[in-house]
């Protein structure tokens, strides 16, 4: 097992994960922690390209996935694997389990197909095997797609996975729950529903049980 910290943000877009991640790497880095601070699609000069493909350009599922772990395999060679390997808490919005919840319960796409692209690409040649590994500690920020439809209304203007109706959000929510459910060890659910406070509090508590932070009195 590599040294550090993995700890991933999930959830459908307009669930605030994205919002609350600058925090959590601040109150770590308080605590004495050195943290890499990244994103997928992208974190790297390569899969940030990807990413601008992936959010604008037209393209079908199987090519989405594709992109998604040509930018996966980038980012943990130069990024991810190197911050571990120094011992450092990477704090990564987003990661494989995205590309099983939006490309194969958004898009229909066959899980199966999923697992074998997720070894091609996350072993093999410069990378160290127990990269395969799950994230240590999985956030899962759960807000009904509904809730989430309205945030979206309101924020930027929209790119091609923010423009998708409320039943696709729908199908992504049910492949997270999907996800969570088989690894709840790994999973800890984050109602993000609730006000910004409240979210705050209920992720600093989960990560404060893991040991990375102090408890709150």
């Amino acid at each position: 097992m590599t040294n550090g910290a993995f700890i991933t943000f999930e959830g459908i877009d307009g669930a605030g994960k994205s919002s609350h991640i600058d925090a959590l790497a601040q109150a770590l880095r308080a605590a004495g922690h050195t943290v890499t601070l990244t994103r997928e699609p992208g974190g790297t000069p390569l899969a940030e390209k990807l990413r601008e493909m992936l959010l604008h350009d037209s393209m079908d599922a199987l090519t989405e996935a594709l992109l998604v772990f040509a930018a996966r395999r980038d980012h943990l060679r130069c990024v991810i694997e190197p911050a571990l390997a120094r011992g450092e808490v990477v704090l990564c919005d987003r990661f494989t389990d995205a590309t099983f919840a939006y490309q194969g319960a958004g898009r229909g796409f066959d899980l199966e197909v999923l697992s074998y692209m997720e070894r091609l690409a996350q072993t093999g040649v410069g990378l160290q095997p127990d990269l395969m590994r799950s994230p240590d500690l999985t956030l899962w920020f759960d807000v009904p797609p509904e809730v989430a439809a309205q945030r979206l209304s309101a924020a930027r203007a929209p790119d091609r996975f923010e423009s998708q109706p409320v039943e696709f959000f729908t199908r992504v929510a049910r492949g997270y729950a999907d996800r969570a459910a088989g690894a709840p060890q790994r999973f800890a659910r984050i109602d993000s529903s609730q006000p910004r406070e409240q979210v705050a509090a209920q992720l600093r508590a989960v990560v404060a049980a893991r040991g990375w932070l102090a408890q709150t009195p």
